[in-house]
């Protein structure tokens, strides 16, 4: 195998942000860089969230296990009926038929998500956490 097919090196900062292209950056950043790596059986993420945000909406997943890791700030997540506080450096692991939905504190929080990857597995659910 060459190289440019045992690896791909990609910026998050250099992905789409989809919540823009969605009409939900009042909230922050969601950059599915999945697509970008080239990943066949990953799914990577990066959001940010702007000071006292919420995401616009929650979701779960029918297969994939998600593992989020809080890289700076803090806020809270919902996890079912449940909300738990989030720090820097916190590790959440969510099994997949759990909604989850983040909302980052008075210095906002920057997620990032990864896990196996399952085409078409997430359900959107709007107005989940109001």
């Amino acid at each position: 195998m060459s190289p440019e097919t045992t690896y791909t090196h990609v910026n998050l900062e250099s992905v789409e942000d989809s919540a823009a292209a969605h009409g939900f950056g009042e909230m922050g950043e969601a950059r599915f860089a999945t697509g970008d790596l080239e990943a066949q059986r990953t799914g990577v993420s990066f959001h940010r969230l702007r000071p006292g945000r919420r995401q616009s909406f929650g979701h779960r997943h029918e297969q994939a296990e998600e593992v989020y890791v809080v890289l700076s700030g803090s806020g809270r997540v919902k996890l079912d009926e449940e909300v738990r506080e989030l720090v820097a450096h916190d590790a959440l692991r969510v099994a997949p038929p759990v909604a989850r939905c983040f909302e980052a504190g008075d210095d906002g929080m920057e997620l990032l998500a990864v896990g196996a990857r399952h085409e078409g597995d997430g359900e959107i659910l709007p107005g989940w956490w109001s």
